[in-house]
């Protein structure tokens, strides 16, 4: 899975956005980590920084207007609902969901995954039915699944990953008109080899075969326009933590219909209209799926995050990301005894993974962090998909909106100290 091509002119003087000026706004970035070396952070796929505009939106929230959500007539109530709300308003227009009733606040993409598997899965599955997953989805979007059916006993049947690091579409056209698929589960986009899959075909096959469709947009939502209503997915879910919001705060956007049919994920304050000794009866949408007090701050900051990326432009973010991308591919190509990882440009996002040698990638990300730059390393919770890989571990370096080529140059000046450390 080597990806190489010719090298391009193409620099970040070339993005449609002022790079100087959004690198500002990211107050954590104007640091040195280690004496001499400037951070260059290089792993937004794990968690991306935030700007000020998100910093800001929160220590307001928190220093002007923090009360208990939707159960107080006093004033501070009043304001700190009216602030969760809106930024359920925005996220409802982000992906451009139909109703705010179909945006559901969960912590993460994860909780997002769990819910459906726990509420629409042990609701709707039994045995002789059949979910479609990948070989490179995220342990979140495979051990609840394999929970599940260990418990109630359906089938799972996994999507192919070929060697040039895509789905293999003609197995999962087999599965959909071979078997008797109820739902199929993906990633929009790898967070291993950055593969944007063919979501909107894939989407259209399955609902033509009458199964449901839900995407893990923890990679895509953060990077590109997600159109949740020209998709037609029945599910989506995402994280604040990956698209400028703070953690702790996730999406599940899900069909009216199909959220008004699931039973509760979990019970207590909020997610009742009524309770009483002998049982209860369960709130409107989103609210049946809220239970507690829920991230008020947080719902806050990924209402500025989502402000901010909006600002910005998503096709502008992709656009701009591309060239870092590119040229990081470009470079990496060149570095000798790397080896790149995913599809080529055009089928991927701002994820360059690669292993170097036969050096662990643990002791590479050790290396480039002396000199300030910050990868990832490790199996990114895609095991099974390391094992088709071949490879325990790699190290990755992914892309946001503040990266600029410039940041690539200093992580291919660290991989070759690494290279002189280890005699390469």
């Amino acid at each position: 899975m080597r990806t190489q091509k010719p090298m391009t002119q193409q620099t970040t003087s070339t993005s449609p956005l002022n790079i100087e000026q959004i690198r500002a706004d990211f107050p954590i970035l104007d640091q040195e980590v280690h004496p001499g070396k400037r951070l260059v952070f290089l792993d937004s796929a794990a968690s991306s920084q935030k700007p000020r505009q998100v910093i800001d939106a929160m220590t307001y929230y928190l220093e002007h207007d923090h009360a208990n959500v939707h159960r107080g007539i006093h004033t501070l109530s009043e304001r700190a609902t009216a602030a969760y709300e809106d930024a359920r308003d925005k996220i409802r227009a982000f992906i451009n969901a139909r109703s705010r009733r179909e945006i559901l606040y969960t912590r993460n993409a994860t909780e997002s995954l769990n819910l459906v598997v726990a509420s629409w899965g042990r609701a709707n599955l039994g045995p002789g039915d059949v979910v479609v997953l990948s070989e490179m989805e995220h342990h979140s979007n495979l051990v609840p699944w394999h929970m599940l059916r260990d418990e109630i006993g359906f089938t799972i049947r996994y999507i192919p990953v070929t060697d040039d690091g895509l789905l293999d579409l003609d197995t999962y056209a087999r599965f959909l008109r071979e078997e008797p698929v109820k739902l199929v589960s993906v990633m929009h986009v790898s967070n291993v080899l950055g593969t944007v899959n063919p979501v909107a075909d894939m989407i259209r096959q399955a609902h033509d075969a009458g199964a449901l469709v839900m995407l893990d947009g923890a990679q895509s939502v953060p990077h590109l326009k997600v159109d949740v209503q020209a998709l037609d997915v029945d599910f989506l879910a995402f994280s604040g933590h990956k698209m400028a919001g703070p953690t702790g705060i996730g999406i599940l956007y899900g069909k009216r219909a199909l959220l008004e049919a699931m039973p509760p994920y979990m019970g207590g304050g909020e997610m009742i209209k009524r309770v009483t000794l002998d049982g209860s009866t369960w709130n409107d949408l989103p609210h049946k799926f809220e239970a507690g007090t829920p991230a008020i701050a947080e719902a806050v900051g990924l209402g500025a995050a989502v402000d901010y990326l909006t600002g910005l432009g998503m096709d502008n973010i992709l656009a701009h990301e591309q060239i870092v991308a590119d040229y990081a591919l470009d470079r990496l190509s060149e570095v000798p005894g790397l080896t790149l990882y995913g599809p080529a440009p055009d089928q991927r996002n701002g994820v360059a993974t690669f292993t170097l040698a036969d050096m662990h990638a643990h002791d590479v990300t050790q290396l480039l962090d002396v000199e300030g730059v910050g990868v990832r390393a490790g199996h990114h919770c895609a095991m099974p998909l390391h094992q088709r890989l071949g490879v325990a571990a790699t190290a990755r370096a992914s892309f946001y909106v503040y990266n600029t080529t410039e940041d690539v140059d200093a992580l291919i000046h660290a991989i070759e100290q690494a290279r002189t450390v280890f005699g390469l």
